[in-house]
């Protein structure tokens, strides 16, 4: 009997141990829209302390590099491919309560970090996840035909900025009312773009459908067309979009048809998770991108193409030979001015000689009114995005916009530049530490100028009529002031608040 009882006893541990120690297989289900998904978590903690396994995602694998165990509390580091032939790092905490594992999961800009909580669907130490399969390299594509489209940048509106995987049909619907309510529509603005989590499962077919969020995109198109306007949506050349849901790998002409039969007028294409199946060299991406091109010239719709690869492998020296009419400089811009100022000042320089009519660079979707900057630097955003020929994608809640923010979103004369027929990219001409003049030519021969002060106090800054091709006398209109200066001979000097602008227009 004495022995039964310490067999009983050393069993009982032995479960309780178990029971509290992380190691073992966990799932965590959740619902998106009208799919279950899941995530699986797989941990080993060796004698030491240390942690083994990996995070399984619908949109990533990430494989534990380094951890540490500290009784019912974990942490790790995982890493998944990248793009570019790099990794990506991503940081883990967990904690085991009353028999469930709570993770702490790493998200990206501004969102706070995502809290799962795991069920455990075993107790051993699970085997080491099976390396990736060898990626597809393919040869670089012929150039792909023209589409003719975005003869001037797109203007319009994107949800993913506000509304993320909240999106929905009626979300839509009421967008494209405001635009043409609150004289959006008037001023140029004409794409409502769908961006991620809109998508479903494919059927038994491989058509691709939509989530209940969207339960008839045919019927939202048709009620964004009604009122003038035209609608886009987003897909990635990879197996999942960034979030997850079902993309266009091995489906590319198939999708074009259905959005084509929708009556889609504009696609977002991101890379994401096509960095999973494909080669990272540049190759590869412009043949991935191609293949999307050409399979929306087959559609028997004009759609523009949007590219969202992060202007990784020198994307405006090709991304027109795939037909593409836009494509993004950057990674994703935040709505604060350090992100802003940074992508549009820093890092477009050098990049003008790409631009031309329907082929934009792309410094990525407007922030303004999101709340994250003073309207005094979403000014500074709207000129130096008009400056920079860039499409204008506002990224807002249209319904519920202030006064002055709308009035920075349809100033036409501001509009007028971006929109300028000749399509020359705008392009810094001077610079004295945080003053900086950007100018570009304009198709009536004159010139647009932005005197632009990144300090943190107000300065007088000077455009000199020699820095930006022009001399003697010349006409000059402020644009935000919407006022006439007078005839001025040789520089035009101006008093620029701090992270702010003033914008100009000179006479030919």
């Amino acid at each position: 009997m004495r022995w039964f009882r310490l067999c009983a006893a050393l069993l009982a541990t032995l479960t309780l141990a178990s029971a509290q120690s992380p190691t073992g297989k966990w799932v965590a289900r959740y619902s998106s829209d009208d799919e279950a998904r899941e995530i699986v978590l797989a941990l080993s903690v060796e004698s030491g302390g240390g942690v083994t396994g990996y995070v399984l995602a619908p949109q990533y694998e990430d494989r534990i590099v380094e951890g540490t165990a500290n009784g019912a509390r974990v942490t790790f580091v995982a890493e998944r491919e990248a793009n570019n032939n790099t990794r990506r790092r991503s940081s883990y905490s967990a904690v085991l309560e009353g028999g469930k594992l709570k993770l702490t999961m790493p998200t990206s800009g501004n969102r706070p970090p995502q809290v799962f909580e795991f069920t455990r669907a075993s107790a051993e130490a699970p085997a080491p996840l099976a390396p990736p399969p060898p990626r597809i390299a393919l040869a670089a594509p012929s150039a792909v035909r023209d589409n003719g489209l975005a003869r001037t940048p797109p203007m319009g509106w994107n949800s993913w900025n506000k509304f993320q995987g909240k999106v929905t049909d009626k979300v839509v619907r009421e967008m494209a009312d405001a635009m043409v309510k609150n004289g959006m529509k008037a001023a140029g603005y004409l794409y409502v773009n769908i961006d991620d989590t809109w998508e479903l499962a494919r059927d038994s077919q491989g058509n691709l459908g939509t989530n209940s969020k969207f339960p008839d995109m045919k019927a939202l198109a048709d009620y964004v067309h009604g009122k003038g306007l035209k609608l886009g949506i987003y897909s990635s050349p990879g197996p999942t979009t960034c979030a997850g849901y079902e993309a266009s790998y091995q489906h590319e002409a198939q999708d074009a048809r259905t959005f084509a039969q929708w009556g889609i007028d504009y696609l977002k294409y991101d890379w994401c998770s096509a960095s999973r199946p494909y080669a990272p060299d540049s190759a590869t991406m412009q043949a991935a991108y191609a293949r999307m091109g050409e399979a929306l010239l087959a559609s028997g719709r004009p759609i523009v193409y949007s590219l969202c690869q992060y202007g990784m492998h020198d994307v405006g020296e090709w991304g027109a030979k795939v037909s593409g009419n836009l494509w993004r400089t950057t990674g994703d811009i935040s709505d604060n001015w350090k992100s802003m100022s940074n992508i549009g000042f820093d890092l477009q320089p050098g990049r003008e000689k790409f631009a031309a009519p329907g082929h934009w660079n792309d410094p990525d979707m407007l922030e303004i009114g999101n709340g994250g900057m003073t309207d005094m630097e979403y000014r500074t955003h709207m000129s130096l995005w008009c400056l920079l020929a860039a499409p204008l994608l506002a990224g807002n809640d249209l319904r519920d916009v202030k006064p002055a923010i709308l009035e920075i979103l349809t100033n036409k004369e501001a509009i007028a530049v971006d929109q300028d027929k000749l399509g020359k990219q705008g392009v810094r001409v001077a610079k004295n530490g945080d003053l900086e003049v950007w100018a570009r030519p304009l198709a009536d021969g004159g010139r647009a100028v932005g005197l632009f002060n990144r300090g943190e106090a107000a300065a007088k800054v000077t455009a000199k009529w020699g820095d930006i091709g022009v001399q003697g006398t010349h006409k000059v209109r402020d644009l935000w002031a919407h006022a006439d200066r007078g005839k001025v001979k040789d520089e035009y000097t101006a008093e620029v608040p701090s992270h702010g602008v003033v914008m100009l227009r000179i006479a030919k």
